[in-house]
């Protein structure tokens, strides 16, 4: 049965920003592997004494859903002096035309969140910011917002999650 959003996402213009992230090549079994970096990103901003200026986010790169996705975790800063040290990379959120929904609900409820998103897109004739590679499709820019702390939230149905998704230009 296919999700029914209960809003309707949006369009929105974003700037480039930058962030600390580490990457991994990882499965729809194996996310976790990826989410538990986050907390790690954080100690590593603390022993630098940067600030983090938004919320911890995952970034999908290359998608194939049956085999492997390569993705990011990352944490957007504003310090432009900040230098990686591996496996820390500091990247950049490219500017651009972006579809952006909120899902409050539990994490489980994403990959229908999404395909609903998608599908919506798909109604509207948006052309997204990605190309078929054999590896999956890569994306521009593909991200997974976690507006909610777990530490202030536990309960994951009233967790807030941002997914936006780059547009074409």
């Amino acid at each position: 049965m296919p999700y029914d959003l209960p809003d309707q996402p949006e369009i929105v213009l974003r700037t480039t920003e930058r962030y600390v992230g580490v990457a991994r090549t990882i499965t729809m079994d194996t996310f976790h592997e990826l989410a538990d970096r986050v907390s790690e990103l954080f100690d590593w901003l603390g022993e630098r004494g940067i600030a983090a200026a938004g919320a911890p986010f995952f970034r999908l790169n290359v998608i194939d859903m049956a085999r492997e996705l390569r993705c990011e975790t990352g944490v957007p800063i504003v310090d432009a002096a900040a230098v990686g040290a591996a496996p820390v990379f500091i990247g950049v959120l490219p500017a651009g035309r972006y579809v952006r929904y909120t899902h409050v609900g539990h994490v489980d409820e994403l990959v229908e969140v999404t395909a609903a998103v998608l599908d919506w897109a798909d109604e509207q004739r948006l052309v997204w910011d990605k190309s078929a590679t054999p590896d999956g499709d890569r994306w521009g820019c593909r991200l997974i917002v976690n507006l909610t702390d777990p530490d202030d939230e536990p309960d994951m149905s009233k967790w807030r999650t941002t997914l936006l998704f780059r547009l074409a230009d």
